[in-house]
């Protein structure tokens, strides 16, 4: 009995000490919130950091630290505000300079607390000596925070004085920052209505980049003007620029993506539509996934070339994640071109007739026409071995004042241009077909089989021109630091590639 009541006290002693023991951490006081997100570093201090990542860039000559930089930036747009900026401003540049009264004379103003509050953190520290990257990030900065407050005619002028001070820099790690300020110009100007006014300044830029043997300028200002002429419809003297103009293996994938989307437009207005079904395609999938409006545009313009071609798309173009309802127009007009029907054809034309002239591209669909007709007869010729010039018009439902006469020349101009495998009997008013033969025996699958591998060999040949490695890297090993650092740019990159908006295009 004794044996139970010492374990019983022994168990009741061990459990008030547990009790004890939960008790006093419970009672530890938890930490104060300000520490906790002392922790977290604030959208100025990622500026801050922003800032000196271009100045060792700079320092280096090391443009990659300046791409970075950008890309650090684009993650952090929807954080700033005017507070931040302004704050970034006075640490950044001298408070009595020109760049710094210009810049912040642009900003809105904000509460006059959360402006001393954000002062005071910042003049903790010493104003850094501004080189001139930093300068032009700064304007870049600003420009990206007036678009994305949608005050447009700010950005204008901010934009304007960009470029005028860009035009008196003649440095080669500038150009990184110089192209993405070239952009928003153009975006700016366009947002306005007023992308006319910029293009005589473009073609100058453009001409100053070649000088200067700036690549990435000339790529991205080319880009800019071949948009600046198609915005106008002015599709001759987009091709006459786009053949002159030096071209170079491209540098940044977004603009090979635009200028191949552009080289698209002007070879479909110019009636060249295999290499524009090629340049379209070609945009479309090397464009990133979080360009999801680039890649609905490469993809209606592609469907209606393929069209032009005589060719059906497959219903999985029309079925990729995030275009359903935006392609929705461009699958019923696809119907109706396979089918044949010219009714169904003109009922979905007047239908959307809207989305096709905001998509500018109503003139191509006009040129449809022709192809529902010529589609309709290939499937009378498939049916019916001999039909009457009479019949064919009823089932094409062509309405013309003569409807036989139009039939004998839509069939006589099939027949010549191979469409169809028939002959035409003038003298009773028929239509002939042909016995169909055995496709095996012709040269179509060679042909078929040599462009998928033409295909497949041009892609590999890229892959192989896009690999990139370290420079000395067989002599001399990696060390453990360079490999960390290393590895994180590259996870930086991959989520702000993940992350970034699809606004750039």
């Amino acid at each position: 009995m004794s044996f139970q009541i010492k374990n019983c006290n022994r168990f009741s002693s061990s459990g008030k000490m547990t009790q004890d023991v939960e008790m006093k951490e419970q009672q530890v006081p938890a930490a104060p919130s300000n520490s906790v997100s002392s922790t977290v570093p604030s959208v100025l201090q990622h500026l801050k950091e922003i800032a000196a990542l271009i100045e060792t860039g700079a320092y280096s000559r090391e443009v990659r630290r300046i791409l970075r930089a950008i890309r650090l930036t684009i993650a952090l747009r929807r954080k700033l505000n005017a507070s931040v900026i302004s704050s970034f401003l006075s640490f950044t540049l001298a408070s009595g300079s020109e760049a710094h009264s210009r810049l912040v004379s642009y900003l809105p103003k904000e509460d006059e607390h959360d402006m001393e509050v954000d002062t005071a953190s910042s003049g903790s520290q010493a104003t850094v000596k501004h080189s001139h990257e930093i300068e032009i990030y700064c304007y870049l900065l600003v420009l990206i925070f007036l678009i994305d407050q949608k005050k447009y005619n700010e950005a204008k002028s901010c934009s304007s004085a960009s470029i005028a001070r860009l035009k008196n820099l003649n440095r080669r790690t500038v150009d990184v920052l110089a192209s993405r300020l070239y952009f928003y110009y153009s975006l700016s100007y366009e947002l306005t209505e007023s992308l006319s006014e910029i293009r005589g300044n473009l073609l100058a830029l453009h001409r100053v980049a070649t000088l200067r043997h700036d690549e990435l300028g000339q790529e991205t200002l080319l880009n800019l003007l071949l948009r600046n002429y198609l915005h106008y419809n002015l599709y001759d003297q987009a091709e006459k620029l786009r053949s002159k103009a030096p071209r170079f293996e491209a540098h940044s994938n977004q603009q090979f993506c635009r200028y191949l989307f552009y080289l698209g437009k002007i070879r479909t207005i110019q009636l060249e539509y295999t290499d524009a079904k090629e340049s379209l395609l070609q945009a479309a999938r090397k464009a990133p996934v979080a360009a999801l409006g680039f890649r609905v545009q490469c993809n209606k313009w592609a469907i209606i070339v393929r069209l032009l071609l005589g060719e059906i798309p497959e219903r999985t173009v029309f079925m990729q994640k995030g275009m359903e309802n935006a392609l929705k127009p461009y699958f019923d007009l696809t119907n109706a071109v396979r089918i044949g029907d010219l009714d169904l054809f003109k009922t979905v034309a007047e239908k959307f007739s809207t989305t096709f002239t905001s998509d500018r591209t109503n003139n191509l669909i006009v040129r449809l026409r022709h192809n529902v007709i010529r589609t309709g007869l290939r499937n009378i010729s498939i049916s019916y071995s001999r039909i009457s010039l009479a019949d064919v018009a009823t089932k094409l439902r062509l309405d013309s004042p003569n409807p036989i006469a139009d039939a004998e020349s839509i069939v006589s101009k099939a027949i010549r241009d191979g469409a169809i495998d028939a002959m035409l009997d003038h003298a009773n008013g028929w239509m002939v077909s042909k016995e169909t033969g055995d496709i095996y025996s012709t040269n179509e699958p060679q042909m078929a089989f040599n462009s998928r591998i033409a295909f497949c060999l041009n892609m590999h040949n890229e892959a192989v021109r896009a690999l990139r490695f370290p420079p000395n890297s067989h002599k001399e090993k990696e060390s453990a630091e360079k490999r960390r650092e290393r590895q994180q740019q590259e996870q930086e990159l991959a989520q702000c590639i993940a992350e970034e908006d699809d606004d750039e295009f």
